[in-house]
């Protein structure tokens, strides 16, 4: 072992584990790379110097070798977020099964920590790279995905936009959506036939695809009944709990009048179900309360809340098999997961049980808790 070697950056190379075995560096890329026939006797000194050494071998290396283990790359901005962390673990699970390790970046919004990580796990030639999460979508969004989706293709590996806009012309992507529009106008239409006329929206920021979609969701079931809702009732901000209480509280210091709430994600509806707690008000005998996105937690609140099913987990194992089982040359691969209604316990009947209309504005897909 030499003097240089010892000291590179604290660890051992390539070279020190041919020294310390007694064969050439290539005869080591060989036994760690398994693609080359060598005696048992080598295999063994290799392996003993190894882990004498504690080596590790470098993954940019290893990829661009062809060896190692094959790799998948998911991408999201929060982390923390449980619907995220849902899709994360489908993607985990399904990429273990396949035999690939899955590498999560959190970029907290930042575009550039995304590109600098999408360009690393392009140097890796990672199989695919997952993006995830609603995004503003613009010319300028079109133009940097299809760019993207290019420079992947050109090592042989594949985006993935999940729960992302498409793109509106060809490129080689894979889209893995969710019926996000459908799912906000049915939880609307559910609250609707139960007599509310005046619907309090805790909405996304401006601009989000995310966000957007489930605002058209929120208007287009009241233009389905002729309703043209209030302005005053559309609240944006962000998709976290401490939004939706700080919202709600302002919604009841501002004294609107409102009697029920769609909250577009669990977590808004969550901080806005504990602001109105702490102003005495009962849900649902004084407000009735819907979420979207059916995390786990959603069915333990005080009521448990009535929500949009989303099929995160499964979106993630689908996200993983399309891109694996592509065509590397193909076209745009544009997929759309359903949507339904969980009916819970935070939604009030406002109706006279004597006038209810038979089913009117009930969409098909509302489903009991635990039905798919």
């Amino acid at each position: 072992m030499t003097r240089r070697s010892a000291q590179t950056e604290g660890r051992h190379t390539i070279r020190d584990v041919a020294a310390r075995a007694g064969v050439s560096a290539s005869t080591v890329s060989r036994v760690l790379g398994g693609d080359y026939p060598v005696s048992t006797a080598t295999r063994s000194r290799v392996m003993r110097a190894v882990r004498d050494l504690d080596y590790v071998a470098d993954a940019r290396a290893k990829a661009v070798a062809g060896a190692g283990t094959p790799t998948l790359a998911f991408v999201l901005d929060d982390i923390t977020g449980p619907s995220f962390a849902h899709m994360a673990h489908g993607v985990e699970r399904e990429a273990t099964r396949l035999g690939h390790l899955c590498l999560v970046c959190s970029t907290e919004g930042d575009t550039e920590q995304q590109l600098a990580f999408i360009e690393m796990m392009r140097a890796q030639r990672a199989a695919a790279v997952i993006l995830v999460g609603g995004a503003t979508d613009t010319p300028a969004y079109q133009d940097d995905m299809t760019r993207i989706a290019e420079s992947l293709r050109s090592v042989g590996s594949r985006l993935v936009l999940c729960g992302r806009p498409p793109l509106g012309h060809a490129a080689p992507v894979t889209v893995i959506e969710y019926d996000n529009e459908g799912g906000a106008q049915a939880v609307c239409a559910h609250l609707l036939a139960r007599g509310h006329r005046r619907i309090l929206l805790l909405a996304g920021k401006a601009g989000n695809s995310a966000a957007e979609g489930r605002a058209r969701g929120y208007a287009e079931a009241h233009r389905t009944l002729g309703l043209d809702p209030d302005p005053a009732l559309r609240l944006p901000g962000d998709f976290t709990r401490d939004s939706g209480y700080r919202r709600m509280r302002r919604a009841l210091a501002d004294g609107l009048e409102f009697t029920a709430v769609f909250a577009t994600t669990d977590m808004v509806a969550a901080g806005a179900l504990t602001a109105l707690h702490e102003a005495g008000l009962d849900v649902p005998g004084d407000v009735s309360l819907a979420g979207y996105d059916d995390i786990p937690f959603a069915r333990d609140l005080h009521p448990a809340l009535t929500t949009v099913h989303v099929p995160y987990e499964k979106l993630g194992r689908l996200a993983v098999r399309t891109a694996l089982s592509r065509d590397p040359d193909g076209p745009d691969e544009h997929l759309l997961l359903g949507t339904h209604v969980v009916v819970r316990d935070s939604v009030r009947d406002l109706r006279a049980v004597e006038a209810r209309p038979s089913g009117a504005g009930v969409p098909s897909t509302l489903a009991k808790d635990g039905a798919a």
